[in-house]
């Protein structure tokens, strides 16, 4: 008999192995079978982890299923941000765009990427920070990583971009030093090309909750320098473009 998938559990199970920094494999996981089961146990983590702002991440899975998960701990630069160090611990730099709009579910019909683009109020530079309590992340269960929050760490919010930078990102001189050592330079590059694609795909899926894609919320639109690992803890300094971006990553 098949045991039942406890999301509960696995949600507690991932908060610890947070909490205490560390990672396990796959294997030793109960996995969810199926998207709603990892959005599940995804909602039942983020409430252990209190957390109550609207800011998310967006992705696609090797199946093509756009997910989100929330962004936390959440920061802005201007407030002096400092994001908890944890070995292992990767970088991306990004472009967050704020919705000025409501995006609801569409019904036999689709969005347009000019329509995602009429509904951003404002755009920014942004770093994500990641760390997962899945030794592979997303490589052998997209499932599991799922449930952990795509992976997210933690997400600082840095200086408004024009919102063209949503067609411009591409080909952007991009710079970025960590404790004083150069770990990136050069044209800034989405996986997908166009930053908006994830957005747009999550946009036009139906199964997204009713909730999602409100006017307020901050996505987050994927990485422009791939996903850089933090050996230290220390000082980082980004440049894209005439923008620039300084927090800090420090041990909790």
């Amino acid at each position: 008999m098949t045991e039942t998938f406890d999301p509960r559990g696995l949600a507690a199970r991932l908060h610890s192995l947070r909490r205490a920094g560390r990672h396990e494999e796959t294997g030793t996981f109960a996995l969810p079978a199926d998207l709603h089961e990892a959005m599940e146990a995804q909602n039942f983590l983020a409430a252990a982890d209190g957390i109550s702002s609207s800011a998310w991440k967006v992705t696609v899975s090797p199946a093509g299923q756009a997910v989100t998960a929330p962004l936390h701990p959440y920061a802005e630069a201007a407030a002096g941000a400092s994001i908890p160090w944890y070995p292992g611990l990767k970088f991306e730099t990004e472009i967050a765009v704020r919705l000025g709009k409501d995006l609801p579910i569409r019904a036999g019909a689709v969005y347009s990427r000019a329509d995602v683009v009429e509904a951003i109020s404002a755009a920014y530079l942004g770093a994500e920070l990641l760390v997962s309590a899945v030794r592979e992340s997303g490589s052998v269960s997209f499932l599991l990583f799922t449930a952990d929050r795509l992976g997210n760490s933690g997400y600082v919010l840095g200086p408004n971009l024009d919102t063209s930078a949503v067609d411009t990102a591409g080909g952007t001189p991009l710079k970025v030093t960590h404790a004083g050592r150069t770990i990136y330079d050069g044209p800034a590059q989405h996986p997908k090309g166009d930053v908006l694609t994830w957005l747009v795909d999550y946009a036009n899926d139906s199964l997204r909750p009713e909730t999602s894609l409100k006017a307020g919320a901050l996505i987050t639109t994927g990485t422009l320098s791939g996903a850089i690992e933090l050996t230290e803890p220390g000082e980082i300094d980004i440049l894209f473009g005439d923008s620039q971006l300084r927090f800090s990553v420090s041990k909790s």
